[in-house]
């Protein structure tokens, strides 16, 4: 074990975040902690690093273990380039290296004992250097820098100029370089693109020392963790697993807590109507039964009725009419800044009911394509055209359609003048804005607290055409889950870029990346994009060498054509699933036989017939030769 928190509790004022919570990672384990915003994930790491004092309880690090955190927000001011501020993560390592060098050029002046001398010392701090794997530090140091998505010519960028996702990204480079025994990382996908999210899930699925996560990236967490730590109400549980697996328990757990609850609520009127029967006979007999039922329902340790969390979102999406089959067509669509093209001929179409998501490394395009269709910003050449009766509903990840100056009341009711103050109150409780919260001002609220303002105007506007910029950005688990859960019912069309994985493959069925200036078509959620997606890139772009006139986005037939194809993979998918299924049936069946062959040869009436175990022998070299080659069979089939 290499950190344990026993019984830690935390408050601030009267609100409390934990109370008497106790969990542990084990040396090499990778585990989340994960909760609703506020819930205290980021106090949590805060303690365990001493920058908090809990109020009660033990935080032990193990002996001589090294930790390593990364805070949400970075404020780099360093004079440094990226490459020099990554090289201060291991400076020792650097003036080792900057000692070998000194040494061979003070060596080549030498003669000697001096010389043998020095030679020795060199062998050591060479050997120690090659032992901390100093040669290969250089392009370890590119390869993280590369996988976090910085080019070779940001390298020399000075840290103070950086955006803030930008510093983020250097500290958490800086970070994985110092190799501590345990990683506290809190929301380290923030300001990665898709590509840098799979380097990091790689990067920590094989790091050496242990990692505890706090992320809202469910797909991230899939991949990565082994133990799922959950803050709920200043309750902390552990699971084992990852974030699947957890999902699945606690939905299981909820759900016997709910029936424990309603058989204990069942049971409790029987015993009131049992007593009040006993009460009606009105013997002394009867009355005293009744009291002892009384005392025992009395005693009886009440179970707490299952309640939603108080800081859950609640709305369904459901468009006023219906639109046209043809819904969106966009023609030679381009957009350059200056003299950076993001895309240039871009053409598709989007049918009703089709559930589209646009995907792309970051600074490819996908928003601004999102506002040139929502006419935020012009085109330079192309054109599109909305079909019959589509009416959009546009949520902006900048929250460009909000009016700062307004309160969030005034922002509904100026919108939709006909809802009644009762009806404004009731759909901002739903998005978690009770009391005198309504009054706030937009200006004043923080990024998650504009993203729900502006959830709640789509949630009203009956929209037929939802177009979604970042829809998730700043939701939590649950929250992001209720969305889900809203698009999915929902009956109208949907066109909206996301980097959240689990969210494009619970949602999305279509998906377009834009890469190398062009769309590419998969038609499926985000598990088929990642099969498809080397071929079809080849296919589409220009990644590699190709004609001129395949540099153009998929036609029709190409679409018709990719359809077909995923048709037969998936009959052959569901032949091969099928003979997978008899070839164990057939497995189970002889290893069955096998073991009773076992079991009758220990029968003295057996043992002793020589003819019937000669019988018994052949059967079972028949049949182990037969399970050979249905191994062999499975192992093919199952690959």
């Amino acid at each position: 074990m290499i950190l344990a928190c026993h019984n830690i509790s935390k408050s601030f004022g009267e609100q409390v975040i934990i109370k008497s919570g106790s969990f542990h990672i084990e040396e090499r384990e990778k585990a989340a902690l994960i909760g609703l915003n506020g819930a205290g994930k980021s106090t949590i790491l805060k303690m365990i690093i001493k920058e908090l004092d809990a109020d009660a309880g033990d935080i032990i690090l193990a002996k001589g273990k090294s930790i390593g955190y990364l805070s949400q927000h970075q404020d780099l001011t360093s004079q440094n380039t990226i490459v020099e501020e990554l090289k201060t993560a291991r400076a020792e390592l650097i003036n080792m290296e900057h000692q070998i060098r000194a040494m061979e050029h003070e060596m080549k002046h030498m003669e000697g004992a001096m010389l043998e001398s020095q030679l020795h010392s060199y062998h050591l701090l060479t050997q120690r250097f090659e032992q901390e794997n100093g040669y290969a530090f250089q392009s370890e140091l590119v390869g993280v820098l590369k996988g976090l998505g910085f080019c070779e010519n940001e390298f020399t960028k000075e840290v103070h100029t950086l955006s803030g996702g930008q510093k983020t990204r250097v500290a958490l480079g800086k970070l994985l370089l110092t190799k501590p025994d345990i990683l506290l990382l809190d929301e380290p996908t923030n300001h990665l693109d898709m590509n840098s999210i799979a380097w990091l899930e790689n990067y920590l699925s094989n790091y050496d020392g242990a990692v505890l996560i706090v992320s809202h990236d469910r797909y991230f967490l899939n991949r990565v963790v082994t133990k799922v730590i959950e803050i709920e109400q200043g309750e902390i549980m552990m699971f084992q697993g990852n974030y699947s697996d957890f999902a699945q328990k606690k939905k299981q757990m909820r759900e016997a807590k709910i029936r424990e609850y309603l058989n204990q609520q069942q049971e409790i009127k029987h015993q009131e109507a049992v007593i009040e029967k006993l009460r009606s006979f009105n013997r002394e007999k009867s009355i005293k039964r009744a009291e002892s039922r009384e005392k025992m329902l009395d005693k009886m340790e009440r179970i707490e009725k299952p309640i939603e969390t108080k800081n859950e979102l609640h709305f369904s999406l459901e468009p006023s009419c219906i639109s046209g089959n043809d819904v969106l067509s966009v023609e030679n669509l381009s957009k350059s800044f200056g003299s950076q093209t993001l895309f240039q001929n871009i053409c598709f179409e989007i049918k009703r009911g089709e559930h589209v998501a646009i995907i792309g490394d970051n600074g490819t395009g996908k928003t601004t394509m999102l506002k040139i269709l929502n006419e935020v910003t012009a085109a330079d050449t192309g054109l599109f055209r909305l079909g019959s009766k589509v009416k959009i509903g546009y949520y902006d990840q900048e929250h460009q359609v909000l009016h700062m100056n307004k309160s969030i009341f005034d922002e509904i009711s100026d919108d939709y003048p006909t809802l009644t103050n009762t009806q404004i109150r009731n759909t901002l409780a739903a998005f978690l804005f009770t009391g005198d919260d309504v009054y706030k001002l937009i200006k004043d609220l923080s990024g998650g607290e504009r993203g729900r303002v502006s959830l709640a105007k789509l949630m009203l506007s009956e929209a037929n055409f939802l177009i979604l910029d970042e829809p998730t950005n700043h939701l939590d688990i649950a929250s992001k889950e209720i969305l889900e859960k809203a698009l999915n019912e929902y009956t109208g069309t949907v066109l909206y870029v996301s980097h959240d994985r689990y969210f494009i493959n619970q949602t999305a069925t279509r998906i377009m990346d834009l890469v190398n200036k062009s769309l590419v078509n998969y038609i499926g959620n985000y598990d088929y994009y990642l099969e498809k997606k080397e071929e079809l890139t080849a296919a589409y772009t220009n990644a590699t060498p190709v004609a001129s006139s395949s540099l153009n986005p998929p036609s029709v037939s190409d679409t018709k054509l990719d359809w077909k194809a995923q048709k037969e993979a998936q009959a052959k998918m569901r032949k091969r699933q099928s003979d997978l299924k008899k070839v164990e049936e057939r497995i189970g069946i002889l290893e069955a036989r096998d073991a009773e062959i076992d079991k009758e040869m220990t029968n003295p009436d057996i043992f002793t017939n020589s003819v019937k175990c000669q019988e018994l022998s052949q059967e079972k070299a028949s049949l182990l030769e037969e399970l050979e080659a249905l191994y062999e069979t499975w192992e093919s089939l199952a690959e």
